[in-house]
Parts: C-alpha cells; sequence; structure tokens
C-alpha cells in the first residue's frame, strides 16, 4: 500500500478519515513488526520477556479462559508498571506489544517507545515488573510461581513488621519476670515473719495454762510440779509451817 492515496480522497469525506485510520495502524504495526518475533531472536528480542501462566494450576475447576480480555488487563498492567518509572509517565496500553501466544497461556511481550522508534530498555521493564508485582499477581488471582516472567527474578515478600517494637516486648517480659520475683519474695518473707512470731506466743500461752504433760512412775501417775507457785510437801513440814501460812 502506498500512504499516498490519502492526497486522491476529500479531507473532509468520511472515507478519508476511515483510510487515515487504517494507513496510521497499518504503519504502526509495520514499524514495530520486527519486534515480536522476540522469540527467534529477531528485532529487539533482547528488550523483550516471556510469561507463563498456569492458571489451572492454581484455580482448579475455577480457572478461567485466557482470551483477548485477559490481555488487555495484562498489557494495561504492565502500562501501569511502566508509568512508576521516572521518564515513562506517558505510556499507554498500545504500547505493549503481546506475540507468540500459546494455548498452555505462555506469550511474548515488548514496551514501545513509539517517539523513538524502538522498544525500552529491559532493565526499565525489570524494574517496573519488580516494583507492582504482587498487584500483576492479585488482579489475575495468581502467585509468582503460576505468574513467571522468565527473565525477572521473583519479588521477595517484604518483611513483617510488627506493630510494637521488640525491644519493648523484651522489656515488658523481664519486667514482669522481675515484679513477679519481688512479690513472691515479700510473700515469702511475711510468711516467714509470721511463723516466728506464732511459736512464742504459743509456748507462752501454754505455760500460762499451766498445760504439762503428766508423768508416768512405777505404774503411778505423778502430777508435775508448780514451778512457778511452788509444791509443799506435808511430810517435810513442822506443826507451826502447817499452822502459819507461807
Amino acid at each position: 500500500m502506498n500512504r499516498d492515496w490519502e492526497i486522491s480522497i476529500s479531507p473532509n469525506s468520511e472515507i478519508a478519515g476511515m483510510a487515515r485510520l487504517t494507513f496510521g495502524c497499518l504503519s504502526l504495526q509495520s514499524d514495530f513488526s520486527g519486534f515480536c518475533s522476540c522469540s527467534q531472536g529477531e528485532g529487539d528480542g533482547e528488550n523483550a520477556f516471556k510469561v507463563r501462566l498456569s492458571i489451572r494450576t492454581a484455580l482448579g475447576d475455577k480457572a478461567y479462559a485466557w482470551d483477548s480480555s485477559e490481555e488487555y488487563l495484562f498489557k494495561a498492567l504492565v502500562a501501569f508498571s511502566m508509568r512508576k518509572v521516572p521518564n515513562r509517565e506517558t505510556t499507554e496500553i498500545s504500547h505493549v506489544l503481546i506475540c507468540n501466544v500459546t494455548q498452555r497461556v505462555s506469550f511474548w511481550f515488548v514496551v514501545t517507545d513509539p517517539l523513538k522508534n524502538h522498544t525500552l530498555p529491559a532493565m526499565e521493564i525489570q524494574s517496573a515488573i519488580r516494583m507492582t508485582r504482587n498487584r500483576i499477581n492479585n488482579a489475575f488471582f495468581l502467585s509468582d510461581q503460576t505468574l513467571e516472567f522468565l527473565k525477572i527474578p521473583s519479588t521477595l515478600a517484604p518483611p513483617t513488621v510488627p506493630s510494637v517494637p521488640v525491644w519493648i516486648i523484651i522489656f515488658s517480659v523481664i519486667f514482669c519476670i522481675v515484679i513477679v520475683a519481688i512479690m513472691l519474695l515479700l510473700l515469702s518473707g511475711i510468711r516467714q515473719r509470721r511463723r516466728n512470731n506464732k511459736g512464742p506466743s504459743e509456748v507462752d500461752d501454754a505455760e500460762d495454762k499451766g498445760e504439762a504433760t503428766i508423768t508416768i512412775e512405777n505404774g503411778i501417775p505423778c502430777d508435775p510440779l508448780d514451778m512457778k507457785g511452788g509444791h509443799s510437801n506435808d511430810a517435810f513440814m513442822t506443826e507451826e509451817e502447817r499452822l502459819t501460812p507461807l
């Protein structure tokens, strides 16, 4: 086809508008036709990436079919990722080209720059995909193992950050242990003091009440001696001592 055909058509006619659109799409497709032969090592294959999806492995009976709508979603996500890269904020969905799609859902893609008529460097694409890898996975209900970018390493999950700093947790545990130890020491000291105070008082009460054990000698019970009040033996008392009170 020759683009000069547009000159022979009236610029105000609908046919002219359709012709411009048709020739424009053919022109864009012809400009980037070499980029989608990346699997054969042609064109700018060094900037192309192969993607492999295992939808049935990940979802089982809930697996969805890969169709043009899913391809459009993938292109949109790649364009969104590229917009996160500095100086690539103008990336559009049409700049993402997909080719060599297989039934087992694998394909190649490149990101083009129509202004400079070349593909974007692989390092920029890799950096963009790594930044938004989790969001791409979530959009297709897949993971790094079931949605593989073969030349892009898997993104490690960010480390979990506890809501409370670790040093506060350790300090709280040690503080609780110290408080429990102090409480146990206080309780044991109070209990020991009560025992010490209770022993002498019981002895004094026993002496005041005259509680004493009765001893048995030669089968005859003997009354204990009253050490405080004394005990008088009538056999050894004189007449005066019996009559005269002590």
